[in-house]
């Protein structure tokens, strides 16, 4: 949630490479291989939150060349490499959904669900769909604004119910 909503493949293969003074560079996997256009880079601003998950889960000594959490490593196959990711984003759904339970959150709540929740929260907060959409690194702002239009169906909803409540 904190980092433009980056899925868990992305996380595992950032690097202390991707870092430079106070930000996190890096080309999402998904798009990385498209052809059509450049793939645009995501640039994170590491806040005091980001610097003290960084300080307290990243691996040590910081090596330009080491993954930063210590999900992958470079020996890995590509086989081995996707069974890890799969595994450690199901350790991490379980953990979510059962923090979500006790705080009595209904539905699913999912890695996706961060992502998801991102970009909500700065639509909410007046973020632009080209801010938005760039965060995410998204090629399209119709991308972005696909993505976002589920979720003003929820603020339709809370001000349709306001037009009758007298």
């Amino acid at each position: 949630y904190l980092c433009n909503g980056i899925n868990v493949k992305d996380m595992a293969r950032l690097k202390y490479s991707n870092i430079n003074g106070d930000t996190i560079t890096l080309i999402r996997a998904k798009t990385a291989r498209e052809t059509r256009t450049a793939p645009r880079p995501i640039v994170i601003i590491i806040t005091r939150q980001i610097g003290r998950i960084l300080d307290r889960w990243g691996t040590k000594p910081r090596v330009q060349d080491r993954y930063i959490f210590p999900i992958l490593r470079p020996e890995m196959t590509a086989t081995e490499e996707h069974n890890a990711i799969q595994q450690i984003t199901k350790r991490i759904n379980k953990t979510v959904q059962k923090i979500a339970e006790d705080l009595e959150i209904p539905g699913k709540v999912t890695t996706y669900t961060a992502r998801h929740s991102f970009a909500t929260v700065l639509k909410r907060s007046g973020a632009s769909t080209e801010f938005i959409s760039e965060s995410l690194g998204h090629t399209s702002t119709k991308t972005t604004a696909a993505y976002l239009a589920s979720f003003e169906n929820d603020v339709k909803r809370q001000w349709a119910e306001k037009l009758a409540d007298f």
